[in-house]
């Protein structure tokens, strides 16, 4: 009897996914905490912190392994790129100040980027996290924007130009509630 029914709950549930493609996806809210690990360079193979913007942009809805963080040229990312080629299917580095962090997010999405992380432009600030708000513009975007301390982002962008690297690669989203708290590779510079 009880194989029939986990049968029965299996094509139930196959059914409701099948016939349902557009049942919502949980995802990242605001005021939630996303983790994302540096692969390379091995200088900064550390777990980051970063936090979604409050009123705008999409959700991580899938996990990268292995993807390309791409620093934008101009890092401000406030009109044309110099270096959107390299942006288009990755994420994109930018850094707070310009322009608005809905802008930043548009020029990235126009560029073709997956998700665009905004670092502070303090690269002193090592704990305190900026709420990325919606500019009024009446403008969306729909790719994922993301909040990075200051000091976090400057670290990425030195070990990038002391290797002569265009890009870092990266895992994104990371759930860290799985890793052992002695494996855990935080940053030494930032409170956790």
């Amino acid at each position: 009897m009880q194989g029939g029914v986990c049968r029965g709950c299996q094509l139930f549930l196959t059914l409701v996914l099948l016939l349902c493609p557009s049942l919502p996806v949980r995802g990242l809210r605001y005021r939630q905490y996303l983790h994302f690990q540096v692969l390379s360079p091995g200088d900064i193979q550390y777990i980051f912190t970063a936090t979604p913007a409050k009123d705008f942009g999409g959700i991580f809805n899938q996990r990268y392994d292995q993807i390309h963080l791409v620093p934008a040229d101009p890092l401000e990312a406030c009109g044309e790129l110099n270096n959107g080629a390299f942006i288009q299917g990755e994420i994109a580095l930018v850094e707070r100040g310009g322009c608005s962090f809905l802008s930043k997010t548009r020029v990235i999405q126009e560029h073709g980027g997956l998700a665009v992380i905004i670092a502070d432009n303090a690269s002193d600030n090592d704990s305190r996290y900026v709420d990325m708000i919606n500019d009024n513009s009446g403008r969306t975007v729909d790719i994922p924007a993301l909040f990075l301390l200051g000091r976090d982002g400057y670290m990425i962008q030195r070990s990038l130009e002391q290797h002569g690297l265009p890009w870092a690669i990266i895992s994104i989203p990371v759930n860290i509630s799985s890793i052992p708290t002695f494996e855990l590779k935080q940053p030494p510079w930032t409170y956790w």
